[in-house]
Order: structure tokens, then C-alpha cells, then sequence
């Protein structure tokens, strides 16, 4: 991840072009790569978060994202370091104080805390002894860089958020199985402690993945918000999971366009946007034609 890198100057330049020659500028193409393959994955990840009404354990985990990156930079560490392991970890941790592998409220609630001030703590540590050598990179970890990726960055995210994806398609139909009826599945030989802790490691993967794109902040919208509209347009499960990964792809599609095309957007912001205006459209009630009696 690079942090030092401003998106916005590099959109600045690449505005002059005009929006057809987006695909011709290696930062936006790296963009697209890390950016498609991290919303799959997001995608993938959110649909079981909200399904099994784990949402919480998302926003927590954004917030150890944010902790672990600024621990990394403020001891002199690769931040995507500290990404991975604060967010597999606490989510491990999590799935522990729970049950079945699945995480409580309460200690979600507590370990927030304590995580987000510590991540306080490594903040003023940064900023104190290390932040002249690159002081954008907080603001970076917050809100997403998406936009300062090299090649070979943006060919690792797509790699490790295209493992993501395949292990969730893996688990998938047990996963399903343990989410809408857990004691069953139990009783059936699932192993549904297992699938919980595997669930959230990926959840935690998927959280330091995701981060570089929309940032620790707006982490959560990346992760709920296709997710909850692709619930609200079907019913069923293996149609709204591909949905889920379709609908989050095609917004970070469209927020990247928009950066592109209008340099004053941050990539984030324009992610979110798309995603939030999809999730809000699936709200809009469509009138049915009526029919006449004689047709009925």
C-alpha cells in the first residue's frame, strides 16, 4: 500500500485526457485490478456478515484496521502488516468469546473500545516521531489510497482477495447451512464452530484487503450495503451471494468512473456513493401494471 502517494494529484492529471483514456493510465488500471477483485470479495464476505447478523463484528474490525495499520507505520513497519495481523487476530479473538465461532455483542462492544484507543495511542505516536517522513499516511489509512497503488501492490491484493473468494465459494454451502439453522447443522455433523473461526478469518482478510481501498472509515458501506441490497432483491441465498459479489464490483466500477471524470472526488467517496444510492434504490417501489378482470 502506498501512502505517500496523492490520489487526488494523479485524477488531476489524468482529467485532461478525458474519460476514454482512463484505461490508458497505469494508475487507473491498478486501480481496477486491485478495486475489482477486493469488491468480490467484499461482496462475498458482507452477504454472510449480514446474514448472520454480524455487522457489528464488520464495523469493529474496520476500526482494527485502522489500529493495526497506524501500530505498523508507528513502529517502522509495512502497514499492510499490521492490517492483516490486528484484523485476523481480533477476529479470531472475537469467534472466541463467542459462540460457535460466532462473535458476541458485548465483547464486540468492549474490544471496540479498547481498540479504538489504542488506536489513539498509536495516532499521537505516529504523528510524534515518524509522520515527517510520510504524514499523509494517516489520513491514507483512514480514508483509502486506492488511486497510489504500483503494479505490483495492486497485483498482490488481487491475488490475495481472489483467495478470499475462492475459500468463501468454498465454504459456502456448510457456511449457508450453519447461518439459517445453526442447530441443525450441528446436529447434522457440520462443523460449525470451525466454519464460524474460518468465516471470521476471512472476514478479518477481507477487512485489511478492503482497507486500501475505501479506507478504515467507510470500510463497513463496502462490506453492508451490496449485501443488503442484494437480500432485499431475492431470496435466495446462492443468487443473492453472486449478486452481493456483482453489485459490489459494479460500484467500485462506477466510484472509481467518478474520481476519474471528476477529480475533486476522492475514490472512496465515490464507492460509497454509488453504493449507498444502489441499496437506497432498493426501496423504490415499482407499480405492477393492472390487469383487467377479463385478462385475470
Amino acid at each position: 500500500m502506498t501512502y505517500g502517494t496523492s490520489s487526488a494529484a494523479a485524477s488531476a492529471a489524468s482529467a485532461a485526457s478525458g474519460w476514454p483514456g482512463a484505461l490508458g493510465h497505469p494508475f487507473f488500471q491498478h486501480a481496477l485490478l486491485a478495486g475489482t477483485a477486493i469488491a468480490a470479495a467484499a461482496g462475498l464476505v458482507g452477504y454472510f456478515l449480514v446474514l448472520r447478523a454480524q455487522v457489528f463484528t464488520g464495523d469493529a474490525l474496520s476500526h482494527v484496521a485502522f489500529t493495526g495499520a497506524l501500530a505498523a507505520l508507528a513502529l517502522g513497519y509495512d502497514p499492510r502488516l499490521g492490517l492483516f495481523a490486528a484484523t485476523i487476530a481480533v477476529a479470531l479473538l472475537l469467534g472466541g468469546l463467542g459462540r460457535r465461532g460466532r462473535a458476541d455483542d458485548v465483547a464486540i462492544g468492549g474490544i471496540f473500545s479498547w481498540i479504538l484507543g489504542l488506536g489513539v495511542f498509536f495516532l499521537t505516536l505516529y504523528t510524534t516521531s515518524r509522520s515527517a517522513a510520510n504524514g499523509g499516511a494517516g489520513v491514507n489509512v483512514l480514508f483509502g489510497s486506492i488511486f497510489g497503488m504500483s503494479g505490483g501492490q495492486a497485483r498482490r491484493a488481487a491475488l490475495v482477495a481472489a483467495g478470499i473468494c475462492a475459500a468463501v465459494v468454498v465454504i459456502a454451502r456448510p457456511l449457508l447451512f450453519a447461518s439459517v439453522d445453526e442447530k441443525v447443522a450441528a446436529a447434522r455433523g457440520v462443523p460449525v464452530r470451525l466454519l464460524g473461526y474460518v468465516f471470521l478469518l476471512l472476514a478479518g482478510a477481507c477487512a485489511a484487503e478492503a482497507t486500501q481501498a475505501v479506507g478504515s472509515l467507510l470500510l463497513l458501506g463496502l462490506l453492508a450495503a451490496p449485501a443488503g441490497a442484494a437480500q432485499r432483491l431475492t431470496d435466495r441465498p446462492y443468487r443473492a451471494l453472486a449478486l452481493s459479489a456483482c453489485l459490489a464490483v459494479t460500484e467500485m466500477w462506477t466510484g472509481l468512473g467518478l474520481s476519474y471524470a471528476v477529480p475533486e472526488v476522492p475514490p472512496s467517496f465515490g464507492i460509497l456513493t454509488a453504493a449507498t444510492a444502489a441499496y437506497a434504490a432498493t426501496y423504490i417501489r415499482v407499480p405492477r401494471p393492472r390487469t383487467s378482470r377479463a385478462a385475470a
